[in-house]
């Protein structure tokens, strides 16, 4: 009966925790709303409010009642199922169309190899740099690699609700950074998982091969094998009134999770597995529609706070001591935000756009938020960023995703708004 009583104990403590998460999160989303932000940033100031940052420094012993270590590994794999499944609903929505169309060709090129090259070589120089200050006694090399991943990164679902919301979807920046951001993240991902393996690998070279051998295996087998199947699943069970079957659904979650566990096991994390099952599934277009409707809001309503929740609990910004810290912590915010939006610029300009679509080309690549939140929980997972670095570039998202919205307004207001969608340059 202890057994039983302490089971339920952990059941009513978990409850709790997604009352409160979930409150809390629809708050601070509505509230973003109000001040012109995505409600997504929202969710997740709402997740570093209710970590160290704030609640625990305020009412600490409350906040250890209710985010209990004993809740933690529940909270942990419950944030866990639902970036594996966020991963794999962006892998079956990624934009490869855009990757690939004629218009705006020449630009979207140009600005997607200045956002990865320059924000890539800026992270890197950053990272070693800061290592013997901030990352003293972690190995450089893995440490400057993230920092360079951190800065590169464009998040792809932020950035089209950030479109939506400003009628951008056919405008020329709009096209434009859609484009460059789908093959910034591409390249993002792959680099991220090339440097997890490393880094799981001890830095062993014949270990590290091992793990890239196993997991070209694994998209071989994947395309091989993987593509003929789903295709075979879904004519044994068809969409039903526009609705995947249970059994449809079934087999789907089974194989996204037998992914996880499969790149989990190659040391490259359960949430690579959803997004290459994602990026499997991704021709089926009818499919993923029915699935974002049936799943996609249980992903952004319920899991997606805790995930924000889980990473403002390892956030804490009170931790940063001193000057020193806080004038990295704003370096990195500067090379950030320079990084992206100078050369980005430049080289829209450079393909023959206009000067304010340009400049709202540069701001929009600018926009981080959830695909940062991940780089860094990797980092701080595998042990190569230390727990200070972390929330420096916790912070660094943040501002580089707020800042979009009133930079582009500016950026709008000066007349981007009113150039012809229709118009390609060159």
């Amino acid at each position: 009966m202890d057994a039983l009583h302490a089971g339920e104990a952990l059941v009513s403590s978990v409850f709790i925790q997604l009352v409160v998460i979930l409150v809390a999160a629809r708050l601070c989303g509505r509230l973003a709303r109000a001040l012109g932000q995505p409600a997504v940033m929202g969710e997740v100031v709402a997740g570093l409010l209710l970590g160290p940052s704030l609640f625990g420094r305020l009412f600490p012993e409350l906040s250890d009642a209710l985010f209990s270590p004993a809740s933690q590994p529940a909270m942990q794999v419950l944030s866990q199922i639902g970036l594996v499944l966020l991963m794999f609903q962006i892998g079956a929505g990624f934009e490869f169309s855009r990757l690939l169309e004629g218009t705006y060709r020449r630009a979207g090129l140009r600005v997607a190899i200045v956002s990865i090259l320059v924000p890539l070589g800026c992270g890197f120089l950053l990272g070693h740099l800061s290592a013997p200050h901030l990352a003293p006694g972690l190995p450089a090399a893995p440490y400057s690699l993230f920092c360079a991943v951190a800065l590169a990164i464009t998040a792809v679902p932020m950035l089209g609700r950030i479109l939506i919301e400003f009628g951008l979807v056919r405008h020329p920046a709009g096209i434009i950074a859609m484009a460059a951001a789908a093959a910034n993240d591409a390249v993002g991902w792959l680099l991220l998982a090339a440097i997890a393996a490393y880094t799981a690998a001890a830095l062993e070279p014949g270990r590290f091969l091992l793990q890239i051998g196993g997991l070209l295996l694994l998209l071989g087998a994947l395309w091989l094998l993987g593509r003929p199947l789903a295709a075979r699943a879904l004519r044994r069970f068809p969409l039903r009134d526009g609705s995947v079957s249970p059994e449809l659904m079934a087999l789907v979650l089974a194989a996204i999770f037998l992914a996880g566990v499969a790149t989990e096991r190659l040391g490259v994390f359960t949430i690579f597995g959803g997004f290459l099952l994602g990026l499997l599934m991704h021709r089926h277009t009818e499919f993923v529609a029915a699935w974002e409707r049936q799943v996609g809001q249980v992903v952004l309503v319920f899991f997606l706070p805790l995930f924000f929740t889980y990473t403002g609990l390892r956030t804490d910004i009170g931790g940063l001591g001193g000057v020193a810290d806080w004038s990295w912590c704003l370096l990195f915010i500067g090379v950030a935000v320079l990084a992206k939006i100078v050369p980005v610029t430049l080289a829209a300009r450079s393909a023959g756009l206009p000067a304010s679509t340009a400049r709202a080309v540069g701001v929009l690549m600018n926009t981080r938020g959830l695909m940062e939140l991940i780089v860094l929980n990797v980092g701080l997972s595998l042990g190569v960023l230390p727990p200070a670095v972390f929330t420096m570039l916790v912070l660094m998202a943040v501002a580089t995703t707020a800042m979009t919205g009133p930079l582009l307004r500016l950026v709008l207001r000066d007349g981007a708004a009113a150039e012809a969608p229709a118009a390609a340059p060159g």
